[in-house]
């Protein structure tokens, strides 16, 4: 079958398209939402606009750079492993969109073709099933489909062959009108990411140090978050996170003119610009901005690399009596994150 190729998110250098990708393969009916999902996420198109997306035809390939390089595959509804194209073994995850509010039976079925196998040629795949458009039912009507959903999925395992009761299939229940799809594809990535652990272990330090009690780093166009603290994650703070990405995003290019022409104080007022360099100038600007939250609490936003961020929910007497501890582990922070971006970019080069 005939692909078409799309770049998304930040340009793409020369360098960057040369490195190996983390493929995922996005699959459902046709009309369940992944294209959805995938212009939502990446491209950052307004929820109610993809209701008049046309439908996938042929296999879409987008490449997203964050943390690690991305080449997601958006099929359409009548793909089958003999029209792929590729196979099932080269991808590092597998997403199968299901539209709660329809039949479950043929999805399901279509489903458990390709997760079989995906697992008998890949089993360290990750499996992922998005029980999506969920903002039409009711709470308890969605929670009760949802379930219902789960138990399909299981017992249709059993009954092919009781190995496959193994099988780590994830479920998630999300729409793309609020932020569950951010956070159900976060825990996707999380899974993909190889230098997650030392991501996570200077989250933590950093935490320690700056008597954080939250701290998440953003990928700032898609606000995925790529990593986070030990800590569990709230869903009402993560939520506000996302939210106030996307602030700082809208009201960023405002201010790249300031950053031009002013001096090094008025700099400060700038809240976010963007770049797509990959390379780190020494005159790189890291923008950074706090706001007071009704809840008596400081949520701090720092730019670290072109594409990720690092938010930090403080105590507002920390922020205001310890704000130059604060930065001064924001200088290291951002040099860990770099060096390991560095790392993993060089891996993927083929360079190490």
């Amino acid at each position: 079958m005939a692909t078409a190729t799309k770049s998304n998110g930040p340009a793409t250098t020369p360098s960057l398209d040369n490195l190996q990708r983390t493929k995922i393969l996005l699959l459902g009916q046709r009309g369940s939402g992944k294209t959805s999902i995938q212009q939502v996420l990446f491209n950052d198109a307004p929820p109610k606009q993809t209701f008049f997306l046309d439908p996938t035809s042929q296999t879409a390939i987008h490449r997203y750079d964050t943390v690690i390089p991305l080449e997601i595959w958006d099929c359409p509804g009548n793909i089958t492993l003999d029209s792929l194209g590729a196979s099932l073994s080269e991808f590092s995850s597998i997403i199968f969109v299901i539209d709660i509010q329809d039949s479950y039976q043929q999805p399901i079925a279509r489903m458990l073709e390709f997760f079989i196998s995906a697992y008998q040629e890949n089993p360290g795949a990750t499996l992922e099933v998005f029980a999506h458009k969920a903002e039409s039912l009711a709470e308890d009507y969605k929670i009760e489909n949802f379930r219902h959903i789960q138990q399909r999925v299981i017992d249709e395992l059993l009954d092919s062959e009781p190995e496959y009761e193994q099988m780590p299939v994830n479920f998630h229940l999300t729409s793309v009108y609020d932020h569950s799809i951010r956070e159900a594809f976060s825990r996707v990535l999380h899974k993909l990411i190889d230098s997650l652990p030392y991501l996570e272990d200077l989250l933590n330090v950093f935490c320690s140090n700056s008597q954080a009690s939250k701290a998440f780093l953003f990928d700032v166009n898609s606000r995925l978050y790529v990593a986070t603290d030990e800590s569990p994650v709230d869903t009402g703070m993560h939520n506000l996170c996302c939210d106030y990405v996307r602030t700082l995003s809208a009201f960023g290019p405002l201010y790249k003119q300031v950053f031009n022409f002013s001096c090094h104080k008025l700099s400060r007022l700038i809240i976010y610009r963007r770049s797509t360099s990959v390379t780190q100038d020494p005159r790189s600007f890291y923008p950074s901005a706090a706001v007071s939250l009704a809840q008596g609490a400081t949520l701090t936003y720092h730019l670290i690399t072109p594409q990720l961020a690092l938010l930090a929910m403080l105590h507002p007497g920390v922020f205001e009596e310890r704000r130059g501890l604060l930065e001064y582990n924001v200088v290291f922070f951002r040099e860990g994150v770099q060096e390991i971006a560095v790392v993993e970019r060089d891996a993927r080069a083929g360079n190490l």
